[in-house]
């Protein structure tokens, strides 16, 4: 018995050859008039001012979940750090979870703060540049122009990712 199953492949036309040749020198973007490797992104300290994030629920291995409160149900950036009252960065914003109007995120906590050092229901804040408004992930209206939604490569057919490829995978057994 035969089951053909959807994999999302990587693609690499265009980029140059594998062992580094190309533009940007391979993967890891050495050489001249690349992309660069690895963005790391810079440090710029506390920002001037936080707003209200979100409420400690409860720990997760070495993570916290929180349950986010933003006025006007605006998300954080993947990666945005997170913060006390006081400015101090506690960690950064793993992963977003729930229902579109109600819900948490993780936070992955810096090196020296601990999961049990944090009280149910204790606050945390963000830097409110690093928060997007709800709209940006909802469907548009019917006959609404602008812009395609869904960041890079829109329009295109397919955009970065890969293409689709169906692996033919033989099963044993009963049918």
């Amino acid at each position: 018995m035969h089951r053909y199953v959807r994999s999302a492949g990587m693609s690499f036309r265009g980029r140059g050859a594998r062992g580094g040749g190309g533009r940007g020198g391979g993967f890891r973007g050495g050489g001249r008039g690349g992309r660069g490797g690895f963005y790391k992104q810079q440090d710029f300290g506390p920002p001037e001012y936080v707003v209200e994030l979100g409420m400690f629920m409860h720990p997760c291995e070495d993570d916290i979940v929180c349950k986010c409160i933003t006025e006007e149900n605006k998300v954080p950036y993947f990666n945005a750090p997170v913060y006390l009252e006081n400015k101090e960065q506690i960690g950064k914003v793993d992963e977003i979870f729930g229902q579109l109007r109600d819900f948490y995120f993780s936070v992955k906590l810096s090196e020296n703060m601990k999961a049990s050092s944090f009280k149910k229901l204790q606050k945390f804040y963000i830097d409110p540049m690093k928060l997007l408004p709800l709209q940006r992930f909802l469907p548009r209206p019917p006959g609404e122009k602008g812009a395609p939604r869904g960041g890079r490569g829109g329009g295109r057919g397919g955009g970065r990712g890969g293409e689709i490829h169906y692996i033919s995978i033989t099963c044993q057994g009963t049918s």
